[in-house]
């Protein structure tokens, strides 16, 4: 009789989600974190609770551990119909990928009021893993699923943020699919992720909401057909550009001109480089400079000497190295791009010129003896830079960089010279 007695109370033990309080089971998955990896396989089973306090400590303790052993469990917890279980779940995910995502993910805006969740979208939305990073099928098909038919419009708006951060191309129908939702959260997320992504092929399916009446979703819109050189879309944004609702989305359609770079907007790239905004003369100049019109070169230097405003500026400066200005003395415009590596203010657009202008070789070639004597902030752009764009040509000078004596220069070259690596055929 004792025998059967103990073999009934180690049943009990072994169920504890039917036998036990909740509460009890809440604890005890708090206490298998401490147990750090080891402690997976033991939280995962919680994860089919029927309570929902004891799976969503379950998926937090997964976040908390973290690790590629924690992705198994994570797609399961995404499966789950609830819209936090599900927010929690995609945040760990991207964490996995891009360490350290869990503590500026949404997750922890998350409010809840019954069956109904809220979440608080930060307005950066500028994170992308490096090009090296592999994040398997499973891992996209999930999220894709998610932001196409998640059971909230947040969770679903979390999910498209995570495809652009993970580069979820096989997802890009999903993405398409979830513009028709007519949510501006989801729509705008979904944008900014196809932008990441860069499949010129999803530029024509997006291109309607370029008219679209929310400015939020308009300007991403006309920033992704921009990016995607969508030129289908060129008549509808030189429309909005000749009749804006206002100046900012002007000015996101001008710049999506300039990046689509057709030979017949010349005359209105000429004619915005005089316009007294110095946001329009900028994208005037980045058409030029796209467009590459040997013309057009004494008209830009002129420009170049008159412009007093850095925004404008480093466009002009764009502008002449692309038409093949490669002076590199102290007051030459290709200097002056690498200089406002050291800008805080200017770096990032300094970084997208250079990205552009040394996919050419002479180029390249015109920078390397820059890097030796190199401040530390052009050392680590360039590094950068030669990863998106450079060659086989690159590798060399990328190898120098990872053995700098400066510990974050020596950091980037590692990081550059595994993405380009894992760009090279």
């Amino acid at each position: 009789m004792k025998l059967l007695t103990l073999l009934f109370f180690s049943a009990v033990l072994a169920l504890p989600q039917t036998q036990s309080d909740p509460r009890q089971r809440v604890r005890a998955v708090r206490d298998m974190v401490k147990q750090g990896q080891e402690g997976i396989p033991n939280i995962a089973p919680y994860l089919k609770e029927l309570d929902l306090d004891v799976r969503l400590e379950a998926v937090k303790s997964l976040n908390e551990i973290g690790g590629p052993k924690t992705v198994g469990p994570l797609i399961q917890a995404a499966r789950d119909n609830d819209p936090e279980m599900q927010i929690r779940a995609t945040d760990g995910l991207v964490n996995v990928y891009l360490p350290g995502y869990i503590k500026t993910g949404i997750s922890g805006t998350l409010k809840r009021a019954g069956g109904s969740v809220r979440a608080k979208f930060s307005d950066t939305n500028d994170q992308v893993i490096d090009g090296y990073v592999e994040v398997p099928p499973e891992v996209i098909q999930i999220l894709g699923r998610i932001a196409r038919s998640g059971v909230s419009m947040e969770s679903r708006a979390n999910a498209a943020r995570a495809l652009g951060i993970l580069r979820g191309r096989a997802a890009v129908p999903d993405l398409i699919e979830a513009l028709y939702s007519k949510d501006d959260q989801l729509m705008y997320e979904s944008l900014v992720a196809l932008q990441k992504i860069r499949d010129p092929a999803s530029g024509p399916k997006l291109a309607f909401l370029v008219r679209d009446l929310a400015d939020k979703v308009q300007i991403a819109a006309l920033q992704a057909v921009g990016i995607l050189g969508t030129r289908e879309a060129a008549p509808n944004v030189r429309d909005v550009v000749l009749h804006p609702r206002n100046q900012k989305v002007k000015r996101e359609a001008l710049e999506a001109l300039a990046m689509i770079s057709d030979p017949a907007d010349h005359p209105l790239f000429i004619q915005n480089m005089a316009d007294k905004d110095d946001a329009l003369r900028a994208a005037g100049a980045e058409g030029l400079a796209r467009l590459k019109n040997p013309v057009d070169l004494p008209f830009l230097d002129k420009a170049f000497d008159a412009e007093r405003t850095n925004n404008a500026r480093l466009s002009i400066a764009f502008a002449l190295v692309s038409l093949g200005d490669r002076d590199l003395s102290e007051f030459g415009p290709f200097r002056f791009l690498v200089n406002n590596l050291n800008s805080a203010a200017y770096r990032g657009v300094a970084l997208a010129f250079l990205t552009e202008v040394l996919r050419d070789l002479t180029a390249r070639q015109a920078i390397y003896p820059l890097l030796r004597a190199a401040t530390r902030d052009e050392k680590t752009g360039l590094s950068i830079v030669l990863a998106r764009s450079g060659d086989k040509d690159s590798l060399p000078y990328l190898e120098t960089l990872q053995t700098d004596p400066d510990p974050q220069v020596m950091q980037e070259g590692v990081r550059s010279l595994r993405t380009l690596r894992a760009r090279l055929p």
